[in-house]
């Protein structure tokens, strides 16, 4: 009897093994039946099981483990080509992990659109940012550069009340006694910049106008030419009717841009804290710098400049790092217009394309020991192309990006000066889907330092 209960579970275990296998096999036929197996030649890799594809061992090693295991687990049997086949969130899509690769596809919109992986996203993300503006507005500022958007006089604006607002956020949570869960106050100090930034429209608009007006004229008078800024491309383009953009339109995109870089200044804000108070050292090296600026300040100036944050060096190191760690935009989406072919191997028409920048950024050719919180390996570390993506790159690079660094500056500032952080609950472990976050809420509390400490 026994002997017979043992050939059933075998049996059993042997059918349920061919099952699995013949499942993926059938997914796989189904996903690439027709592709010409002779032009198009695609990336190792395992398209798993139907409709759940790899989102199974994803999600695990994200949510329960340790997220650089999913990558692993396609290098270890298909080597480190950097480019993998799989199922992801219901789509056939190719993973990209190179440096090299990742760049090539973030920076090829011809080929490469952003396509969201569930209709769902794809409305959340379009409210909240300049990917549901109308298509003819939105081809054209996909198609210029955003690196001149946030001048010297704009982020000149946001500091005197970013200031404020971190200033006001960490007397009110010293003064608690309950203790504090501190991504949510992160949220609220970033929440509270876009609400003052809006009621700031008003300058804003006086600047973004000013600087409409002197290109107007500099166009005028300067037909030779040749460089020309985001400002002159939305000036000279047109709307779907044939139109000129008017100048409101052209401020409000400028405005709307402005805000781009918001989504990632809470969680890189609270890991910025929570880093730096888990290395005292570095905390000290960071502290002695601000105090530093403090001291060569005039005495006829009393509060932070935009100058003198430019001139933190160590602490925006810090923030580098702390982007690299966190990390939040990853992956970053995208779909194939048409067959490509990259590093080999075709990327097919229609499949979604998966920059995963994490890996990009824990890769230890790209960064030794990257688990390492280590502000000074920007000292002399050379970023080659590719290597760096945690506001994107390409035409989408976040436009936001610079506000969402002086944001975070300003903030880092005064808390080194005038603050502490203590930690209740440090045992709490890390998730990383669907974003990076502590399993438990992440309690501490914020201590005032005394005079003669700050």
């Amino acid at each position: 009897m026994e002997h017979d209960m043992g050939w059933f579970f075998t049996v059993l275990m042997v059918g349920i093994v061919a099952l699995f296998g013949f499942l993926k096999k059938a997914n796989e036929w189904f996903c690439v039946k027709k592709l010409d197996k002779n032009q198009c030649i695609l990336p190792p890799g395992d398209l798993g099981w139907p409709f759940i594809g790899n989102m199974l061992s994803f999600v695990k090693s994200y949510k329960y483990g340790d997220p650089e295991s999913f990558i692993s687990s396609f290098t270890t049997r298909y080597g480190t080509g950097g480019m993998y086949k799989a199922f992801m969130y219901g789509k056939p899509s190719i993973i990209v992990t190179a440096p090299e690769a990742c760049r090539q596809v973030l920076m090829d919109e011809e080929h490469f659109v952003l396509s969201f992986p569930s209709k769902s996203m794809t409305d959340l993300t379009a409210k909240r940012t300049f990917h549901g503006v109308k298509r003819q507005q939105h081809k054209l500022l996909r198609q210029i550069t955003t690196g001149s958007i946030i001048g010297h006089e704009a982020l000149s604006v946001y500091v005197d009340y970013i200031r404020e607002i971190a200033i006001a956020s960490f007397d009110k949570l010293a003064s608690r006694k309950d203790p504090i869960e501190l991504l949510t106050e992160m949220r609220k100090y970033a929440s509270q910049v876009i609400m003052r930034a809006l009621k700031a429209r008003e300058n804003l608009t006086k600047i973004f106008q000013a600087a409409i007006d002197e290109r107007r004229i500099k166009n005028a008078s300067d037909k030779s030419r040749t460089k020309r800024s985001i400002l002159d491309l939305l000036m000279e383009s047109k709307d779907e009717e044939g139109r000129k953009f008017s100048d409101e339109k052209i401020v409000n995109i400028l405005i709307l841009y402005s805000f781009g870089g918001q989504i990632s200044t809470a969680p890189t804000a609270t890991w910025a804290l929570l880093y730096l108070q888990e290395h005292p050292e570095l905390l000290q090296k960071a502290k002695e710098e601000q105090e530093d600026i403090v001291k060569r300040r005039p005495s006829s100036q009393t509060a932070l400049t935009l100058n003198e944050i430019r001139q933190m060096k160590y602490l925006s190191k810090v923030i580098n790092e702390t982007l690299r760690l966190v990390n939040a935009s990853s992956p970053l989406f995208r779909e194939a217009t048409t067959a490509v072919k990259m590093n080999g191997y075709t990327i097919p028409q229609g499949w979604k394309v998966l920059v995963w920048t994490r890996n990009v950024h824990m890769d230890p050719n790209n960064y030794p020991n990257p688990k390492e919180f280590n502000p000074s390996r920007w000292d002399d570390h050379e970023t080659k192309p590719g290597q760096y993506l945690p506001f994107g790159a390409g035409r989408r690079f976040c436009p936001g990006a610079d506000l969402a660094r002086l944001e975070i500056s300003v903030l880092l500032h005064y808390f080194l000066l005038n603050y502490r952080l203590e930690r209740l609950n440090s045992e709490s472990k890390v998730q990383y889907f669907p974003t990076i976050r502590h399993t438990a809420d992440c309690l501490a509390r914020i201590r005032k330092l005394s005079a003669e400490n700050a």
